[in-house]
């Protein structure tokens, strides 16, 4: 019923690391019918500090069968039964990435011993498979060997499994529990009352300090996501590791909740946001004028000496911008990058263009048009206030731009009669701006259709 798993590797990321020694032990719920162990060749290096960790080396596994030689074997051994071990996704990854570079697609119930753990025997200062073993005086004979640890998990689940008044495994393996999915030490009951909405959502580890902040449109599905199995970066790891606990803030939309997400990083600069997330502008417009004096626009990747005129997260979406702008102010499609072929544009042929593609509009008459569009462009005067729904369907939120300066957000009842729009600064908590925030804003006044913008 049960596989017993521990494994060592040769580091901790799956895409990079490989799998060195691998035990399995085969436990019916009152015994072990049957074990398994051998050193894998990981066909890469040992580094030296897993060896002085482990004591395999590369001259240990040197002649030592490769996975797939013993693939067929441990699938037999895994083959509908319920995989269990200590910090189970870090085994369970390892051994589904090495079947799927061999193009299978290995899955298996799962059950982690420190979840259980901390569930069954609550209020131990450790759950870590030494201390843990040490606790409950279970003697681990070659630490950090696969084989060693691998018993010991057994020693450990049978004491969990005769200790589980509450029925605790069993609750562990209904459909749709994701207790295995979840970080070791994460109370499950913490996940289970996020909510599914917008909003900043924090990491804490055991000390309760902030180690991660995120932003999301549906709070419970994004930590999900950050949970389920796939290529996980050794930072990702480490995280998943010292995660101990979770809060969230709910903004009402994703405006408020990328806005607040970028104050929160730069108050707390947590461990695992490194650097500021930043939005993803890879295509920018930039300006320049020609031989002929013509002032042009072209659209290309973002580069560190260039000075964009806006910035734009895909392809698609600058083309569509300088489209509409090409149109409002009746622009060259040719001298806005929107048409490549030689000679005239398309539209100068069926007579929409006034001619400066070809010369026939004066530099000095065409250059003024485009000025009034770089004017609509800029945010430098603007004052308005960004309406967007609430924390609940009787409030909205606002956000406030004065002078092209993002001063901050706030939420009033939808019911308040708003007579001027300047009544709304009071209800503005403020927040500092940076350049982040005002790309931000940037993409969401051309974008944000889900939002109501006032001038003012």
């Amino acid at each position: 019923m049960y596989a017993i798993v521990d494994i060592e590797t040769t580091g901790n990321y799956t895409l990079r690391s490989r799998i060195t020694e691998i035990a399995i032990y085969i436990y019916d719920g009152e015994k072990v019918t049957d074990t398994f162990h051998t050193l894998i060749n990981p066909e890469s290096s040992i580094p030296p500090y897993i060896s002085s960790l482990t004591g395999i080396t590369n001259q240990m596994v040197e002649k030592a069968p490769k996975f797939y030689e013993v693939a067929k074997t441990v699938y037999q051994l895994l083959d509908k039964r319920i995989f269990v071990a200590h910090n189970v996704n870090f085994d369970y990854n390892f051994i589904r990435q090495e079947f799927k570079s061999l193009g299978g697609d290995f899955q298996a119930r799962k059950l982690c011993t420190v979840r259980l753990a901390r569930k069954i025997m609550p209020g131990l200062p450790s759950y870590g498979l030494g201390n843990l073993a040490k606790h409950l005086n279970i003697e681990i004979n070659s630490r950090h060997r696969a084989f060693g640890d691998a018993e010991a998990t057994v020693k450990i689940f049978e004491v969990l499994k005769d200790s589980d008044k509450e029925g605790c495994i069993q609750q562990s393996l209904k459909k749709g529990s994701h207790e295995a999915a979840l970080p070791p030490n994460l109370p499950r009951e913490q996940f289970e009352q996020l909510p599914e909405e917008p909003g900043v959502y924090y990491f804490f580890d055991a000390r309760g300090k902030v180690i991660y902040v995120g932003k999301a449109i549906n709070i419970k599905n994004r930590i999900r996501g950050h949970f389920t199995p796939g290529s996980e970066t050794t930072r990702k790891q480490h995280m998943f590791r010292d995660i101990h606990g979770v809060s969230y803030e709910v903004c009402g939309n994703e405006l408020v909740s990328l806005l607040f997400e970028n104050h929160e990083i730069h108050r707390l600069w947590p461990l695992y946001n490194q650097a500021q997330k930043r939005i993803s502008w890879n295509y920018g417009i930039y300006l320049y004028e020609d031989q002929r004096g013509y002032q042009r626009f072209s659209i290309s990747r973002t580069h560190k000496t260039g000075n964009p005129v806006c910035l734009f997260k895909s392809l698609t979406d600058a083309r569509n911008f300088i489209r509409n702008k090409t149109e409002e102010f009746e622009l060259c499609p040719k001298l806005t990058g929107l048409q490549k072929s030689p000679g005239s544009c398309f539209d100068y042929q069926i007579k929409k263009c006034p001619g400066a593609c070809v010369g026939e509009e004066k530099a000095s008459i065409y250059n003024k048009r485009v000025n009034k569009a770089l004017q609509s462009l800029s945010q430098d005067n603007l004052t308005a206030a960004i309406i967007g729904k609430g924390r609940c369907p009787e409030e909205s939120s606002v956000v406030w731009i004065e002078h092209g300066k993002y001063t901050g957000f706030g939420f009033f009842n939808s019911q308040t009669e708003i007579l001027h729009s300047s009544q709304l600064k009071e209800f503005i908590r403020h927040f500092p701006d940076n350049q982040d925030i005002q790309r931000i804003l940037q993409s969401f006044l051309r974008n944000g259709k889900d939002y109501r913008i006032l001038t003012i």
